[in-house]
């Protein structure tokens, strides 16, 4: 699975939620421990993992979770 920047994120019921903003990597690994989310690019933006992840293309993700269950 590779997650890029500027990919919208969507949850479980399509609600667009934004987009990733940055993408963090295990240091051994290199897999993807999570990644940063933004609304707005003034706001602070927050972080959800890869389990979250139902789908995933370069330009869009679906979570296999709505925004209320974050």
């Amino acid at each position: 699975m590779e997650i890029e920047y500027g990919a919208e994120v969507r949850d479980k019921n399509g609600k667009v939620l934004g987009t990733v903003n940055k993408v963090i990597r295990d240091s051994w690994t290199g897999e993807i421990s999570k990644f940063q989310v933004t609304t707005d690019p003034t706001e602070v933006g927050f972080f959800i993992p890869p389990q979250n992840i139902d789908k995933a293309t370069p330009k869009e993700i679906k979570l296999n979770v709505a925004l209320e269950e974050l």
